[in-house]
């Protein structure tokens, strides 16, 4: 897992009884990408913490099933997310995880969400 996953920002995995999304937050590309989106909000210093709220603001708005059964443990250079582990979670991680690689790659269509929406997130 080490090597082959580690040059990757997100990644799907399970561990135990579960199924994992993780964030990699200290990532070059998600610290350049953090810089932009705070530069467009100040309150959007992008530490695990303010991934989780602006995913969990970006879920509820647009796929909230993913949410189901959700728990996270954001710290300051990461993000998870996790499931149970079942046929139906692992469908989620696996949207959960093209959500964020399609939310990444199109940092403009991000920082004006960051821009025109940032009141209404809960920042950390």
């Amino acid at each position: 897992m080490e090597e082959r996953h580690m040059a990757d920002y997100v990644q799907v995995f399970p561990l135990g009884e579960r199924i994992e999304v993780l964030l990699s937050a200290e990532h070059e590309k998600i610290l350049a990408l953090g810089e932009k989106m705070n530069a467009a909000c100040e309150d959007a210093y992008m530490n695990g913490y303010n991934w989780e709220a602006l995913f969990r603001y970006y879920l509820e708005q647009n796929d909230p099933d993913i949410l189901t059964d959700m728990k996270t443990d954001p710290e300051a250079g990461m993000y998870v997310a996790y499931w149970p582990l079942t046929e139906e979670n692992e469908a989620r991680a696996k949207r959960f995880q093209d959500i964020i690689r399609a939310l990444a790659e199109d940092e403009e269509a991000l920082c004006r969400m960051v821009r025109e929406h940032g009141g209404e997130i809960e920042w950390d």
